[in-house]
Formats: C-alpha cells, structure tokens, sequence
C-alpha cells in the first residue's frame, strides 16, 4: 500500500481499489486516487482538520465521508455518516472505531483489508505550561485513560501529533501511545509546517527504543510505500 502525507495531519492510505483520506488540510489527493473509491474522514472540525473543499471530490470520485458529529456540515445525502465518540460501525466492511478526543471531535480506529490504522485527529496530551498543573494534570490523566482503550493493540500504521509548541511535552503523546501498543510505523503529524520537529524527535532519548519504527517526513505529498508482506 502507498501513504501520502498531504500536510498537516493529512494523509492518504492507499489500496489497490479504494483510498482512505484522513483530516484533509491542504493539500492535492494523489494522481492514483482516479479510479479509486474514497472514504474521507474528518476527526472534528477545526480548520485545520477539516474542509469544505472534500465535498467537491463527490463530482470526480465515488466518495464516501465519515465526518465527526460536531461538524455541522452535512455533506453528499446518502454518502455521509456521523460518528460520535466511542462508536463501532462498519462501513462498506472497514470496521470504524471512534474514541474520545482530549480536545474535539475523535479519533479513528480502522481495520481495512488486514491492516490496521490509528489516526489521533486531536486526541494528545495536551500540555499547556501557562494552563497550570490542574489543566495538566487532568489532560495527562484523559490521554493515558484513553489510548487504554486500546492497550496493547497491534497497529500497522499510526498518525500521531508530535506538536512543536508543546516545547518540551512535544513528544509526550507519542512516546506514550508507543510504549503502550504495538505499533510498526509511526507517522508523526500536527507539525505545523516545522519538520526539523521530527529529526529532534529521532534524536530524543525518549524515542530510543522505537525510533527505527518512525517514518521520516520531510516535505509536501510525500509518499511512502508499505509492505507488510515480510
């Protein structure tokens, strides 16, 4: 299968026939998307994680959206569906999981086609230095509740935020989501632009024990092929 990070925390999953599009930004779908039939999934509706742009793909490519219930927009009738938080659904045979985000809207849990997929949207732990350790406290104590809803979990490709203005607490999310499945590729995400975040991350103690399974990226509508034949 082929990933394409688009920007942000976007990104394209990409099978022989069907293509998986999560929290769209900016960004252009990948020339292979033709043909394909889309599931678009948007985790809440923050700018940066969602836009009104993924309707227009309705006229060009057999799509099908799965938007969280805070989004207001509806979408295509008949090819869109809203998910809450802590949902199980299937669509067209992709077992969806939803869980609770620590800020809006979910995060996704998807099994397709043998593989298995994380994308975080806004679930991470959120450290804010100037919300006081109250706030931090209790964002540490949601992260952690949540991502043991899936504990343990063996999970194929996972899109995680390792976000620059945390400081310090940039990596806090990811390290403990790694140390707490059993994860094969880590794509870190809600860079903001800033992709030197990711060689200080390969480079940071915290990620020693995993860092081999951190994908590097580096620019725009980069693609990375995966095979999970081995």
């Amino acid at each position: 299968m082929t990933v394409t990070y688009l920007y942000h925390s976007g990104f394209t999953v990409e099978f022989e026939d069907i293509m998986l599009v999560f929290d769209y930004y900016k960004g252009e779908l990948p020339e292979t998307a033709k043909g394909k039939k889309l599931y678009v999934f948007s985790s809440h509706y923050h700018k940066d994680h969602f836009q009104y742009k993924i309707f227009d793909w309705a006229k060009e490519y057999n799509t099908v959206y799965i938007l969280s219930r805070d989004i207001r927009a509806k979408g295509p009738e008949g090819r869109t569906m809203k998910v809450g938080r802590r949902q199980d659904l299937s669509v067209d045979g992709i077992q969806i999981r939803t869980l609770c985000s620590t800020d809006e809207g979910v995060a996704f849990f998807v099994r397709v086609r043998g593989v298995t997929i994380y994308h975080a949207g806004d679930l991470n732990w959120w450290h804010w230095e100037e919300e006081g350790p109250d706030y931090n406290e209790k964002m540490k104590n949601d992260y952690q509740n949540e991502i043991g809803m899936i504990e343990g979990e063996q999970v194929d490709l996972a899109f995680v935020p390792i976000d620059p203005r945390l400081e310090s607490a940039y990596g806090w999310g990811a390290d403990y989501f790694m140390r707490h499945t059993d994860t094969k590729y880590l794509f870190p995400m809600h860079l903001w632009g800033s992709y030197k975040t990711i060689p200080r991350f390969l480079e940071d103690p915290l990620s020693e024990e995993y860092r081999d399974r951190i994908v590097r990226i580096e620019r725009r509508q980069q693609s990375f092929e995966i095979d999970f034949s081995d």
